[in-house]
């Protein structure tokens, strides 16, 4: 596997995106805990039981994305006939939350997978196909659920096992957003697709140590490249590395000369309050950054509060045979740049 290296660059990396491609329109659901934290009064609505009125955890998913996306095409009075393509993705195999939870609206689907880097990844290409002119709108949908991934990639719920400190909560949530070639909203400026980074991690329960050094590579190649730094943006923002790889970031980015302490958040850290709500290292999941993005960081670029933002998505790509057979967990992350305009 391959290892980041913060000191050789020779390609262009960056994407320019010439034609202002926006994302105008988003919605977020969320389950019990999410509706409990601090963002939980900026959903468009959630679920106490967690459930969705389905009888699995999986099928409950589904159905999280099935209305958050009705949700979003009722924001914008459109039909599903009015959508060029939909990108989404989530954690379970094969992405079958998606697939299924999106399964009645005819429009062309593009399945994804880059774990809890979807939502980055979902709108970095939905921007590049609108900046082409290939599509003039897109939506992006992603979500994840506690209780399907804890059974997918660790213990079903019913096994009681004790969770460590470096481990994260699954977000159950959901997120929908459109991104356009035209309109108001978030603009999203310049797109950069991270590199694979093994850091030699191979705990299931430590994957914000996994993936830190990932969005280190990302950053600094980002930096580097464009000439930028972090005084150079009001928020820049991971989703999700939680406190240990939020921790982890900025003491690596401050070796490497760069202080993110005033800019520098994680959407793992912007769900829960860890103290309370009993959840260790902060939120994950594809549903933690699409909750956080649509519940706070887009409505401060778009009311002005920040005109600059670095939104990089962090995902580790571990799968149930791997942890099975021992491998490390390699990371990856990609980062979309969002402003505000004026008018």
């Amino acid at each position: 596997m391959r290892r980041a290296s913060y000191r050789k660059m020779t390609i262009t990396m960056i994407i320019k995106l010439k034609n202002s491609p926006v994302i105008t329109c988003f919605s977020c659901v969320g389950g019990k805990e999410e509706r409990k934290g601090p963002l939980g009064d900026k959903l468009d609505f959630y679920d106490e039981t967690d459930r969705f009125d389905k009888n699995t955890w999986e099928k409950a998913e589904s159905e999280m994305q099935r209305r958050v996306f009705n949700h979003l095409l009722s924001k914008r009075d459109l039909k599903a006939t009015d959508v060029d393509i939909l990108i989404a993705g989530d954690l379970i195999n094969q992405c079958t939350s998606s697939s299924y939870g999106l399964l009645s609206f005819d429009i062309p689907y593009f399945g994804i997978y880059g774990a809890c880097s979807t939502a980055a990844l979902g709108l970095a290409l939905g921007g590049i196909l609108c900046d082409g002119g290939y599509v003039k709108r897109a939506a992006v949908v992603t979500s994840s659920h506690f209780c399907s991934a804890e059974r997918q990639f660790r213990f079903p719920l019913e096994y009681g096992s004790q969770r460590t400190p470096t481990s994260q909560h699954t977000a159950t949530a959901a997120g929908a957003f459109f991104v356009e070639s035209s309109g108001s909203g978030a603009y999203i400026d310049e797109v950069l697709f991270g590199i694979t980074v093994d850091a030699g991690i191979a705990d299931a329960n430590n994957m914000g140590a996994a993936m830190a050094p990932a969005a280190v590579d990302t950053l600094v190649k980002y930096f580097r490249e464009s000439g930028t730094g972090p005084e150079s943006f009001d928020l820049i923002v991971t989703g999700d590395l939680g406190y240990e790889g939020h921790r982890i970031v900025t003491e690596m980015m401050l070796q490497l000369g760069y202080d993110m302490k005033n800019v520098y958040n994680d959407c793992g850290l912007m769900l829960y309050d860890r103290q309370k709500q009993d959840m260790h290292a902060g939120a994950s999941g594809c549903g933690c950054s699409a909750f956080a993005m649509a519940a706070s960081i887009l409505p401060d670029i778009i009311s002005g509060k920040y005109k600059n933002v670095l939104f990089l998505g962090s995902g580790a790509l571990l799968s149930q045979a791997s942890v099975l057979q021992g491998e490390n967990i390699p990371g990856v992350v990609h980062l979309v740049k969002l402003s505000h305009r004026e008018g």
